[in-house]
């Protein structure tokens, strides 16, 4: 709180937001330096667009800086051509004490040919942190909709997967001789 007594962003850090706060869309036109000699998207440049699609979600919810921990699986399901306006989706999809799951859609629209596809989804991790690198806690998601609410949910089952596999590839390492 100021001195004149209006809130300041700092104040409500904590306060829970409802999942529309954290929405972001992004828009990329694959040029010729994005793609492979065949005229296709790199796939490690779409995955740089879901990094920074999904930072931009992290960051709108935590309002603070986010580093990536973990992106879960990513399919290409249609290829994406030198022209194309890629489209990403962003928003939080559920929050734990520093961390946050974001879900990133990808979709391809030819504006020439007014077509859209979805391209593919990933689920990313980030974790709130302060200059000095220090984990920082993020204030809780409200979903409002049915479909957000399946996506909260989800996030948790989809959270309990990532730490069974984390655990196996723990021990997977200590009995590993290289």
């Amino acid at each position: 709180m100021r001195d004149d007594g209006k809130r300041t962003m700092r104040d409500d850090v904590l306060t829970p937001r409802p999942v529309r706060d954290s929405q972001s869309e992004m828009a990329e036109i694959v040029l010729p330096n994005d793609a492979n000699p065949l005229g296709a998207l790199l796939g490690g440049r779409l995955m740089h667009w879901i990094d920074l699609a999904g930072a931009m979600a992290a960051h709108r919810h935590s309002r603070n800086y986010v580093v990536t921990a973990s992106v879960d699986h990513i399919d290409f399901l249609v290829p994406v051509r030198i022209g194309d306006l890629v489209i990403l989706r962003s928003s939080v999809n559920r929050v734990y004490h520093s961390s946050m799951e974001v879900g990133v859609k990808v979709f391809v629209e030819n504006y020439i040919a007014d077509t859209a596809q979805h391209v593919g989804s990933a689920y990313l991790t980030f974790v709130a942190i302060d200059g000095a690198g220090h984990r920082l806690k993020v204030a809780p998601v409200i979903p409002e909709t049915e479909d957000q609410q399946r996506r909260y949910e989800d996030a948790g089952r989809r959270r309990e997967i990532r730490r069974a596999e984390l655990d196996r590839r723990r021990k997977a390492a200590r009995h590993s001789p290289v």
